[in-house]
């Protein structure tokens, strides 16, 4: 695998256990004056805001500083920036990803936007007394049916999530192929009816907001 800012997201969601071990509080110390470099040049990317970024930003960034920056302490920076709760809330979110200019390039794949959700939980739910499992469950339904895929592929690109988040998972996913049948069926009728939609949607007792909604028609 090429060493990359996608690299180091993939290696954060799947070892985030370290995020909370005793050395990591030395790590971040000693990431900030990179940190704080990278605010300066790239605010829109570092700032009050953070942006899922661009695979291959790593050498993007050592090719457009090279003395700012050294090699070790860059990726050290990077891995703990995007470790972060904010990075990670960014990529759950399933914006798309940005380059140094602050523009999308690139959608994040299904399969991070899922890690970075699960990751997200985790920490939460060790920290509430609440029981986060619907609000997960809610996130999972938008980033399955977001992600365009069947079960069996979405869940070939994900791994093995816990138990616990495996079981969310599945309810997700089922609720996501209940509304895609329906509205497989919905489409069927409508465009074997030979109506239009103002016409169709009378006929079935629902707005035509309802309708156009229900058959995803712009």
């Amino acid at each position: 695998m090429n060493d990359t800012l996608t690299e180091t997201t993939t290696e954060v969601i799947e070892r985030a256990d370290n995020a909370v071990k005793p050395k990591s509080k030395n790590r971040f110390e000693s990431a900030q004056p990179v940190l704080e470099k990278l605010f300066q040049h790239y605010p829109q990317l570092f700032g009050e805001r953070f942006l899922p970024l661009k695979l291959g930003i790593f050498q993007e960034l050592m090719a457009a500083h090279p003395s700012d920056f050294k090699r070790d302490e860059l990726k050290t920076a990077l891995g703990v920036h995007t470790r972060s709760s904010r990075y990670l809330q960014c990529v759950a979110s399933g914006l798309q990803r940005h380059d140094l200019q602050g523009q999308p390039v690139e959608d994040v794949a299904p399969e991070h936007v899922f890690m970075a959700i699960a990751e997200l939980f985790t920490r939460r739910q060790a920290k509430s007394k609440e029981d986060l499992r619907p609000k997960l469950r809610a996130q999972l339904v938008h980033a399955f049916d977001q992600s365009g895929l069947l079960r069996a592929d979405y869940l070939a690109r994900i791994g093995s999530p816990s138990e616990d988040i495996c079981a969310v998972l599945d309810e997700a996913i089922s609720q996501v192929e209940q509304q895609r049948a329906r509205q497989a069926a919905l489409t069927r009728a409508f465009e074997g009816s030979g109506q239009t939609l103002e016409v169709f949607a009378a006929s079935l007792g629902m707005e035509v907001s309802q309708v156009r909604a229900a058959l995803k028609k712009p």
